[in-house]
């Protein structure tokens, strides 16, 4: 009886799964939110090779900017949040 309970638990756990990756959020905005200079907006960072290991930054747009990013371009694939 435990191991049909359990059993249970993980196939409700593994139904979730896809609507919590997909954010669940509705659709993603076509561009940054609009903020003020000192805003930072927080992006998804490939993983570094040796490592599997993805990072989040969080940079200002002139701080993205002088790293050849386009907020507007690459925050509906990569933007995680926004502080500020």
């Amino acid at each position: 009886m435990a191991h049909g309970k359990l059993l249970l638990a993980l196939s409700m756990i593994a139904a979730a799964m896809p609507a919590l990756a997909a954010g669940g959020d509705g659709p993603r905005p076509a561009a940054a939110p609009a903020g003020t200079p000192d805003t930072r907006y927080c992006m998804r960072i490939y993983a570094v090779t040796g490592t599997l290991i993805e990072q989040t930054k969080c940079w200002t747009r002139e701080e993205w900017t002088k790293r050849g990013v386009d907020v507007d371009k690459d925050w509906p694939k990569e933007g995680v949040r926004v502080l500020g």
